[in-house]
């Protein structure tokens, strides 16, 4: 948990620093590639005595050639008193413009390095580079006990809200790229003010020994002709008015003086571990002759500033986010007190509707975050709404709340907890689980056992509600309207309908959007693209609470299948069974990211039983590969709800379904449920899992329960059970 803490604090401390040296990185990153692409650089087997010869031969006054980490060679001479810098051709010596350092990039480094304050803007862009490489460890860390392991940092699919997502993916993205950056900084700076040695050692005391002989012809030195001009740094010509002066070559192997004369090597120095270290060093921190590279850190540069920016959202969305609760009492003159802990704020809705609910039954409620638990003299119960945060993690303000409520002695006062979490992840409410262990191995009493809500599910809120009514002995209403997206209209086209025996009737309904024009079909244009397994959220007269029903088709079939089962006094499912062809309804996509399958080439197991059914239907709808789909479905009665029969069976014929299973459960003979059915096939399903296969489970959560104990039968002899495929993101769920 110190690790978020201080992921947060340097973020938002050190953010617009790094955000800067970010921004100025992906500026100074396109000079390499520029000059890379715009050099002439020298072919294979070229040497340094030809294209000092050639450069000689053709600018008069040379006194030093360089080549530039881009391949760029450059002639700096003196004609007459004008001092000139030309670019030339290796190969032929021949001139090709002049060469001038760029004024604008000089600038730009200047303000990368020092923020152009020299020494101590260089101590304050090393700070930078230091709170930069542990914001870098620190979200990888992060991310990784979010998305439940190191495995699946790489790979792992990123969820929560938008601004977590794109923080979390652009991290990705960053992380390795921004380490190596800031380690790469950290050792220049070092060695900028001596604390690393950079083989900076003085040159050898080296003179031409004097003579009537003149001077070797550059192109006859047996030195410059061994070496290879595509190791070349610098090689300086012998000052003309100082007769003890010696040729100077500088390269990547190493350092050499030649006497201007005889042409003898006076001395060679290897280049040291130390230089060629540094050398590397700089080309990984600035990309000069990596154009490559280069590219890569123009684009993490590129993603810096969304980096940034969504972290500032994550923070603004993040902690406590207490609402402004009416008439919330005092803690010591309260009968009720909420406590609450949310990382992105959602639980506070459900708070708020609790409080209020209770205040208007005339309790005296008091609600604050869970970090300020206490039990005063008047309270007579007490809740806690906990969020549960990537691998049951506390949000960041609860931090330290668990210990502090595990060090209270227990009191008379019954103290119950609600846990809010998604399913998908393994550790699904995790952090309220925590909660309640410690609460009641302490010794607190509690007015309802946990309850754990997936997916800030309204109805789940509703149930836990009518539950406390009947805990407390009154009525009790909570009205928590979540926030409604904006909604499409949709026509119903289509239905059928099945008797349902017993358990009512069931339809499936097929549903068109209006502007169903090619418009409407683009990005951000009409109609939302969805997938078959995500939801379609209907919010019926009368009611604010939307219903969520798992979509069996996706975007390409062009309409929107829905199987719904009439419930007793079931507003929306009500409404959606007195709709008629022609019919209208509002409605808008919520994606199911966790369960909805990828494109992959991995065998997928399908398992429900009842209208849990539909998100499976749509996933092989849409297998037009044909990957291997194995479908084990179970009802009560072929002839009464067998959906989608028709269409499962046409399905199996052309190859997008590979087999099916099924159980019904009021037959006489060879009746069952859709674990019987698992079991039958325990041995191919046990083959498949090996295989890599993913699994998809859908319909109640008694028969997502029941499943989850076969499939750990099953797989046992691997190893293997639901957790760890959960952990491995190949096992899902879609319950109600």
């Amino acid at each position: 948990m110190q690790w978020r803490r201080i992921h947060r604090w340097l973020g938002l401390w050190a953010g617009t620093l790094a955000l800067l040296v970010g921004l100025t990185g992906l500026i100074l990153a396109f000079f390499p590639v520029r000059d890379t692409w715009r050099a002439v650089q020298a072919e294979p087997g070229l040497t340094v005595a030809v294209v000092a010869q050639r450069a000689a031969d053709r600018i008069s006054g040379v006194e030093e050639i360089r080549r530039l980490p881009s391949g760029e060679f450059v002639v700096f001479s003196f004609d007459g008193d004008q001092a000139r810098a030309s670019r030339i051709d290796p190969a032929s010596g021949q001139v090709l413009g002049d060469y001038q350092a760029s004024a604008v990039e000089r600038w730009v480094r200047n303000l990368h390095r020092s923020f152009m304050l020299d020494d101590p803007g260089r101590l304050g862009a090393a700070g930078v580079a230091l709170a930069m490489l542990l914001l870098a460890l620190s979200g990888t860390l992060m991310l990784a006990r979010r998305l439940g392991g190191w495995r699946h940092v790489v790979s792992g699919r990123v969820r929560g809200t938008p601004a977590q997502r794109i923080h979390g993916i652009s991290g990705r993205i960053l992380a390795l790229v921004l380490a190596l950056s800031s380690l790469t900084a950290l050792y220049m700076s070092a060695t900028t003010f001596g604390l690393i040695p950079d083989d900076s050692a003085q040159e050898p005391d080296v003179v031409s020994v004097p003579g009537e002989q003149p001077d070797q012809a550059v192109g006859a030195l047996p030195l410059l002709q061994a070496l290879s001009a595509e190791g070349l740094r610098k090689l300086n010509f012998p000052a003309a008015d100082d007769p003890e002066d010696a040729w100077a070559v500088s390269t990547d192997a190493g350092d050499g003086w030649i006497d201007r004369r005889s042409g003898h090597v006076l001395a060679w120095r290897p280049a040291s571990a130390a230089r060629t270290l540094y050398d590397w060093v700089y080309a990984l921190h600035t990309g000069q002759g990596l154009w490559a590279w280069a590219l890569i850190l123009g684009l993490a540069g590129l993603c810096i500033p969304v980096f940034w920016a969504s972290g500032f959202l994550i923070w603004r969305q993040g902690g406590a986010r207490v609402p402004r609760l009416a008439d919330n009492r005092p803690a010591q003159r309260a009968d009720t007190l909420i406590f609450v802990a949310s990382e992105g704020g959602t639980t506070w809705g459900f708070a708020q509707a609790l409080h209020d609910a209770l205040t208007r039954n005339g309790h005296a409620v008091h609600t604050a975050p869970l970090e300020q638990f206490q039990t005063p003299e008047s309270a007579r119960q007490v809740f806690i709404l906990a969020a549960t945060y990537g691998d049951g993690q506390a949000p960041a303000h609860a931090v330290r709340a668990l210990d502090r409520i595990a060090g209270l002695a227990a009191g008379p006062v019954p103290v119950s907890v609600l846990g809010f979490g998604d399913r998908q992840f393994p550790d699904f409410c995790g952090y309220a689980e925590a909660l309640d262990r410690t609460l009641r191995a302490a010794g607190w009493p509690h007015i309802l056992p946990l309850e754990c809500i997936h997916q800030q599910s309204p109805q789940q809120f509703d149930r836990w509600g009518a539950a406390l009514s009947r805990a407390l002995g009154e009525t009790l209403t909570l009205d928590y309207v979540p926030r409604i997206p904006p909604t499409f209209s949709l026509e119903l086209v289509e239905r059928q309908d099945y008797a349902g025996g017993d358990v009512g009737p069931t339809a499936i309904l097929r549903l068109r959007w209006r502007d169903s024009g090619l418009l409407a079909r683009l990005p951000g244009r009409g109609m939302p693209h969805f997938k078959a397994g995500d939801l379609m959220g209907v919010v019926p007269p009368g009611s604010p609470v939307p219903r969520f029903y798992s979509l069996a088709s996706g975007f390409r079939d062009g309409f929107l299948e829905i199987c719904v089962r009439r419930m007793p006094d079931g507003i929306c499912s009500g409404f959606l069974h007195d709709l008629r062809p022609g019919d209208s309804v509002q409605a808008f996509i919520k994606p199911n990211p966790g369960f909805t399958l990828d494109a992959s080439r991995r065998p997928v197991v399908l398992i429900g039983a009842g209208t849990g059914i539909a998100p499976l239907a749509g996933f092989i709808r849409g297998n037009a590969r044909k990957t291997p789909m194995f479908l084990y479905f179970g009802a009560r009665h072929p002839d009464e709800d067998f959906y989608f029969g028709a269409s499962i069976r046409r399905w199996l014929d052309e190859g997008r379904l590979s087999a099916l299973s099924m159980a019904f459960s009021r037959v006489k003979e060879g009746g069952g449920y859709v674990q019987d059915a698992l079991r039958r096939d325990a041995d191919r399903l046990r083959a498949l899992v090996a295989e890599g296969a993913v699994l998809r489970i859908c319909g109640s959560r008694p028969m997502a329960n029941g499943v989850v104990e076969v499939l750990n039968d099953i797989l046992s002899p691997l190893g293997l059970d639901v957790r760890r495929l959960r952990e491995r993101e190949r096992y899902a769920e879609d319950v109600f």
